[in-house]
């Protein structure tokens, strides 16, 4: 039986949440490092200056492929001990145009637990990134009829979240942010005065690392390691 009664409302995250994402930018990485083979910088090395670079590329850029193409050619710039060449920089983004031919994977029970989900609480996917990519995904991922809405945000903080509770006219001591990010899903949802829900996933994304704060009094955090185990919750 459900801990929680019927007629919650739950935002859901996308990325690494319902399907699989961050492992395809990991093996672009990986396809990068070693085009670079750099000679001074070790691997760690590289991978520390990128993901440097990617946090300047997100404050001016933000999320999504062009963003993280750029990030990938920053870098190379940024280590390469002669000017890039044209050749060079069509290579690079050669890597990230793999990301976006990549056949949508959904996590597994993600499709039947969402279906089920479905039929007893308002769900509404929220996530962040690119406009355009992450509504290409949901429409390739059949699962929008699941959801009652959905809301594409630059980010996920407690100003948006507050933002998002005032559209919806959602009512904290019913509604939950699930998904897989501490610092973008879990946090700022706590922050914002919501339940959270962490869904553990090995390949998050390093830029979403963080720790995951207590839940304040009265709101509750729930951990779990299956998209699946949230049926038994909701």
């Amino acid at each position: 039986m459900a801990r929680f009664s019927a007629g919650q409302t739950l935002l859901i995250d996308a990325d690494d949440t319902l399907w699989e994402n961050n492992i395809y930018f990991e093996r672009v990485i990986a396809s990068f490092i070693s085009y670079l083979n750099h000679h001074t910088h070790t691997p760690e090395q590289v991978r520390q200056t990128l993901n440097a670079v990617e946090r300047e590329t997100i404050l001016s850029h933000g999320y999504g492929l062009t963003s993280f193409a750029r990030a990938l050619v920053t870098c190379f710039e940024r280590l390469s001990s002669e000017p890039v060449t044209a050749e060079q920089t069509q290579k690079i983004l050669s890597f990230s145009r793999t990301i976006a031919e990549q056949e949508i994977e959904l996590l597994p029970g993600v499709a039947q637990t969402l279906a089920e989900l479905a039929t007893r609480h308002r769900l509404i996917l929220m996530t962040k990134g690119n406009r355009a990519e992450q509504a290409d995904k949901l429409a390739r991922s059949a699962l929008a009829p699941h959801f009652s809405a959905v809301e594409i945000v630059a980010e996920k903080d407690p100003a948006t979240y507050h933002e998002v509770i005032a559209r919806h006219e959602l009512a904290p001591h019913t509604s939950w942010m699930i998904g897989n990010s501490p610092k973008s899903d879990i946090n700022p949802a706590l922050a914002a005065g919501l339940h959270a829900v962490f869904l553990f996933h090995k390949d998050t994304w390093i830029l979403e690392h963080a720790s995951i704060d207590p839940a304040p009094p009265g709101q509750h955090l729930i951990e779990l390691d299956a998209f699946q185990k949230l049926s038994e919750i909701f």
